[in-house]
């Protein structure tokens, strides 16, 4: 599931083995690698969507409640390898969020709606 988008790509064997082992280390389920979906938790699957968007390293991010269904801690490790990763590469991060803690987190928000 990580691997795909560098499979994609045509990045090497080594390359996607490599690069899919760290994503799965950020969000701490690298003893799931060779886990089926069917298997995890609905957390677990969130993270895998989170290393998946992160592997290939892309321009920007769209992410839609990356933390909704999570619990507090999981969450925030969530957010922060988010917030991280794109840093660090210099990527966009576009995040869709109700939560006021995660968009204070944002260097820039936006509100739709409401009073």
């Amino acid at each position: 599931n990580v691997a795909m988008p560098l499979i994609v790509s045509g990045a090497s064997r080594a390359e996607t083995g490599r690069r899919v082992r760290a994503a799965l280390d950020k969000v701490n389920l690298l003893n799931k690698e060779k886990a089926y979906p069917v298997t995890l938790s609905g957390g677990e699957q969130q993270r895998v969507a989170v290393a998946r968007a992160l592997v290939h390293a892309p321009a920007a991010v769209l992410a839609d409640e990356p933390t909704g269904n999570l619990d507090a801690q999981t969450a925030e490790t969530v957010a922060e390898v988010l917030f991280t990763q794109t840093r660090a590469a210099g990527a966009s991060l576009v995040l869709v969020t109700h939560d006021p803690a995660l968009a204070a987190q944002a260097d820039r928000t936006l509100a739709l709606g409401g009073p």
